[in-house]
């Protein structure tokens, strides 16, 4: 299955696996399974620790890096922005709104805590 990250949970892969579902680790840990972060989430992550809106034990490099052999970077492509363009704004934070874009352009589930990515037509894992 292939599955793309929602940022908090790229985070807590790392930092704080314990706040992850049961469900969510299995399918973290299952090497069948296809996981993808949006190039979107380091960039996130590198902006909100920059103006302290984010605390974490890792830089993004360190980030990355961690997990280049099992997570694929996901690359922000004219057809994912061109969704975005069409999209209602229930949610209104930019990163997930490209993440709910990419979701919907690849045709594959979010894995995410934000009930805000029930408002799209995104398939959520969380439970």
């Amino acid at each position: 299955m292939r599955v793309l990250l929602d940022t908090n949970v790229f985070i807590w892969l790392s930092d704080s696996p314990e706040l992850l579902p049961q469900s969510v680790r299995q399918i973290a840990d299952d090497d069948h399974n296809e996981l993808l972060v949006s190039i979107a989430s380091p960039w996130e992550i590198a902006i909100k620790k920059s103006i302290g809106k984010l605390k974490t034990r890792h830089t993004v490099q360190q980030f990355m890096a961690a997990y280049e052999d099992i997570i694929e970077f996901l690359p922000i492509q004219a057809h994912h922005l061109a969704i975005v363009e069409t999209l209602p704004l229930h949610h209104r934070d930019p990163f997930d709104r490209i993440i709910i874009a990419q979701a919907i352009a690849e045709n594959i589930p979010v894995i995410s805590s934000d009930a805000a990515f029930d408002d799209y037509s995104v398939r959520r894992i969380w439970e």
